[in-house]
């Protein structure tokens, strides 16, 4: 079983707590590491300017992802998990990185040198409640202008142990996290038995963000997936995308995130609503968005549908193997009818997710630098879009595993302005997770989404017993 949520809801069993962070003299040698020509990735610049500008939040502003298993394992070899940290960390060119803001503005990388690099384990004895582990791995985990903004941990219960890698969202996607998890499992196996084999090559994440910079800087207002980009916005009323109900936002301070989950579909309507998908050339993803323009259409009767969908950059076997964040946003849009079926929808959120799909090379991030600041287009510093993410984990190896295990996936209560869906689909069923601000009307708002989303998902899987 795989929770998601956010970490306050993370009720880890008491146990005896060991964390890994790192030792004084690493981090000393951390601080005095050289600058490295490798700019941040587009999407991590943003990020990192915008944790700058709130730094005076009285709360972590910026994301911090916690990935978690409890295993049938009583106590863990202290000394095997500190190599397997060791490892993991000198395999993923990601965590030897750290950036500053300079006095000119640029946002600069740092290399932490490979023999630099040294965690250690810290025993803080027993804790008898999650909400002193919650606040423990909240607290000991820094934030994303400190190199060691990552931190390890074990719960040891007696009969079992809970594992958790707690690290800040500049690192890591959630494709990451789940490799995370994968290569921890393998290099434990590897250092206590021998018998894992060998893990296949990571690629280079400094190397990704050098050849996305280089491309993005050929970019101009006048090339081609810069232009339909515009062509979108303008036709969005030179808006970015936004939820369709009122969230109730507050202007005179933060908006804290709430979250939401509910099963969509158990896995034998999954496959019912997956044949039905195909028997109107879609795929279960395109799917996802038709159910989520006809939730709108029955909510607002909106005629147009503009989302967006994060997907993954990965483009080699190296970088499906390699932590980072690999991603960007691609749009889905298209019009609707009040009267377009079902089938017809599903047609056509299928081609306009896969037209979305060729605008991938083109960084939304890149586009709206590019704007003139006459433009009607106006993305404000910090600008967020709702999204609705879909993963198909049936897909990553050792799958198999999600439903024998009690692992979690979690987000910090951050700063919330938009709502962010995740669909994931595991051989248990298929969960619809959302992440929105905590206001009582985007409860509301959410809570009517939601249900008019799950009814849509329902209702189409039914069809499926009548063909």
């Amino acid at each position: 079983m795989v929770d998601f949520g956010l970490i306050d809801e993370w009720t880890p069993a008491p146990g005896r707590l060991i964390t890994w962070v790192a030792s004084t003299e690493s981090l000393e040698r951390a601080q005095r590491a050289p600058l490295h020509p490798a700019p941040p990735s587009l999407q991590q610049e943003q990020y990192l300017r915008l944790a700058d500008r709130h730094a005076h939040a009285e709360f972590r502003f910026s994301g911090l992802c916690l990935v978690t298993a409890e295993i049938p394992i009583p106590d863990l070899d202290r000394g095997a998990m500190t190599q397997v940290i060791h490892q993991f960390l000198l395999r993923h060119d990601t965590f030897r990185t750290w950036f500053a803001i300079e006095p000119d503005g640029a946002v600069r990388r740092h290399l932490v040198p490979e023999e630099a690099v040294e965690f250690v384990p810290v025993d803080y004895g027993r804790l008898d409640d999650p909400e002193s582990i919650r606040t423990h791995v909240e607290k000991t985990t820094p934030g994303p202008f400190q190199w060691d903004c990552f931190t390890f941990g074990a719960i040891e219960h007696g009969e079992s142990t809970t594992v958790y890698l707690a690290v800040d969202h500049l690192h890591t996607d959630g494709l990451g996290q789940y490799l995370s998890a994968s290569d921890f499992a393998q290099l434990y196996a590897g250092q206590m038995w021998g018998e894992a084999q060998p893990l296949p090559p990571a690629a280079s994440y400094l190397d990704y963000c050098v050849t996305e910079r280089a491309h993005s800087s050929q970019l101009t207002l006048s090339s081609p997936g810069v232009r339909k980009w515009l062509e979108l916005l303008r036709g969005n009323d030179n808006r970015l995308p936004a939820f369709p109900l009122d969230l109730g936002k507050r202007s005179d301070g933060y908006n804290r995130s709430a979250h939401r989950s509910i099963l969509l579909l158990n896995e034998d309507d999954a496959s019912r609503f997956e044949q039905v998908c195909r028997a109107n050339d879609a795929e279960f993803v395109g799917g996802a968005f038709a159910a989520a323009a006809l939730a709108e259409r029955e909510l607002t009767d909106s005629d147009y549908y503009f989302g967006m969908t994060p997907i993954s950059t990965r483009t080699s076997a190296a970088e499906g193997n390699s932590v980072g964040w690999y991603v960007t946003l691609v749009p889905v849009a298209f019009p609707l009818g009040p009267s377009t079926p079902y089938s017809r929808a599903l047609t056509i959120a299928q081609r306009a997710y896969e037209n979305g799909l060729r605008l991938a090379p083109t960084s939304f991030h890149r586009v709206l630098e590019l704007l003139p600041a006459d433009s009607e287009i106006k993305a404000e510093p910090g600008w967020v879009t709702p999204m609705i993410s879909f993963i198909d984990a049936r897909d990553f190896a050792g799958h198999e595993f999600f439903d024998e295990v009690t692992a979690g996936v979690y987000a910090n209560r951050a700063a919330s302005e938009e709502v962010l869906i995740w669909i994931n689909r595991l051989r248990s069923g298929t969960r619809l997770s959302v992440i929105y601000p905590g206001t009582e009307a985007a409860r509301e708002s959410v809570e009517r989404y939601v249900a008019a989303m799950k009814s849509v998902f329902v209702a189409i899987a039914a069809t499926a017993e009548l063909r």
